[in-house]
């Protein structure tokens, strides 16, 4: 099968160039079209026959194991069918792993992303040059995943399915996701100034982020609340507004990180076990939903930042206890009076 050179570098120069690779890719793609071609109209599955094409002339030639020419005379019109669509099946292999090889350097980042469709589990998504899957277990219960939505999303890795197929997968529970939006909202974050020292999350529900800074006429927590808490609330509408978001001082003193963690509740004291890593932590009755949270979500979250677990102890506020005592009072007047 012989092209002449002018329309065979034509046609080259005009794939690559559309679909953005190498000649080199397209020579390769030919190759093993070609000989696909072949075999199917030989009946030929011989390993040691290979196809070579000449990149100057696009002469392309059918070879035996020992480098002669095989080449049938009426290398027609089927098998250049054949080899038309191998080629575009390669071209368009090719493009996508290229595609797959550009986002490998974009794991981590976060992007804008359509829904496109979704099934009973995986959300997919226009990521712009590529789809994204959003498997179910990276999804938020409370986001609504309508065609054409846009979700801001984490690029969390590049995996292989069962099929060996690579994916894109997004995420929109990772703690990456929380930490790049603050990243890109707050400044001092981006420059180093202000220190993310963890982050734990109940995606949907809440999150706690502990903040740190060396420097003292930097306000941490203030940078990333920002003013009239404009930067928070920023990212909490990134996440779909649902999540609220607690920001923190970080401490190396497991006391006071458990008193930050656990506001808005008011803590009376601790008591800690630093060997079994337990912490008692004693509220006022009337703080106790406060402290442990809607479905516990406020304690766990808490247990995850410390690394301790906690155990929510309630005491009896002033006002009762002096309540008591004076009914105390009055039953004893009482059994005084009447004997």
């Amino acid at each position: 099968m012989v092209i002449t050179r002018n329309e065979f570098i034509l046609a080259i120069n005009q794939i690559a160039n559309e679909r953005g690779i190498a000649p080199e890719d397209v020579f390769a793609s030919i190759e093993e079209a070609v000989l696909v071609a072949y075999r199917k109209e030989t009946n030929d599955e011989s390993e040691e026959i290979t196809a070579k094409i000449d990149p100057q002339t696009g002469i392309v030639k059918i070879l035996d194991k020992n480098g002669k020419d095989i080449t049938p005379e009426n290398f027609g019109r089927i098998a250049a069918q054949t080899a038309k669509q191998v080629i575009l099946q390669k071209i368009r292999l090719v493009e996508k792993m290229r595609t797959i090889k550009a986002f490998e350097e974009k794991v981590g980042d976060i992007i804008k992303a359509r829904v496109i469709r979704r099934d009973n589990r995986n959300v997919y998504m226009d990521i712009g040059k590529a789809e994204g899957v959003l498997p179910i277990d990276e999804q938020i219960d409370k986001d609504n995943y309508r065609p054409n939505s846009v979700f801001t999303v984490l690029i969390k890795e590049i995996k292989e399915d069962k099929f060996g197929n690579q994916r894109i997968i997004l995420s929109r529970r990772d703690n990456k996701l929380l930490e790049q939006l603050l990243r890109r909202e707050v400044p001092e974050i981006e420059s180093g100034s202000v220190e993310i020292k963890k982050i734990v999350r109940a995606p949907g529900e809440r999150a706690k982020v502990a903040v740190y800074s060396k420097s003292r006429i930097i306000d941490a927590v203030g940078a990333c609340v920002g003013q009239k808490g404009v930067r928070v609330q920023t990212i909490t509408k990134e996440l779909g507004e649902s999540e609220k978001i607690d920001i923190l001082n970080y401490s190396d003193n497991v006391e006071e990180l458990i008193r930050s963690a656990l506001a808005p509740a008011k803590v009376e004291k601790i008591k800690l076990d630093n060997k079994k890593k337990t912490a008692k932590v004693y509220v006022n009755e009337d703080q106790a939903a406060l402290a442990i949270g809607q479905k516990g979500v406020n304690v766990n979250l808490t247990v995850k930042l410390v690394g301790f677990d906690i155990d929510i102890i309630q005491v009896k506020s002033d006002s009762s206890e002096k309540a008591t005592a004076s009914e105390d009072k009055k039953t004893t007047e009482t059994q005084e009076e009447e004997s």
